[in-house]
C-alpha cells in the first residue's frame, strides 16, 4: 500500500480554520491531520479519490526568450 501525498491531489485545500486547517473537497470534510491519514484510519483502506494535479510544465530558462524590449 503506497503512502499518498495530499499535497499533490487536486481535492486537496487548506482552510482558515485553526482547529481543521486540512480539507478534501472530493470527501468534502475537514481534519486537522491529513486527510488520506485520516481515510486510511478510519476505514482501513487508502483514499480512492487521489488525483494528482495538473501542474504545468517548466520551461527550460535557458531557452526562454526574454520578455524585454530591447528597442529603445
Amino acid at each position: 500500500m503506497d503512502k499518498i501525498n495530499c499535497f499533490k491531489c487536486r481535492h486537496f485545500r487548506t482552510t482558515w480554520n485553526p482547529a481543521f486547517p486540512r480539507s478534501c473537497s472530493a470527501y468534502e470534510f475537514k481534519t486537522k491531520e491529513l486527510p488520506s491519514a485520516y481515510i486510511l484510519r478510519t476505514t482501513g483502506s487508502s483514499c480512492m479519490q487521489f488525483q494528482e494535479k495538473m501542474t504545468p510544465k517548466k520551461e527550460n530558462k535557458a531557452r526562454q526568450a526574454s520578455r524585454i524590449d530591447l528597442r529603445l
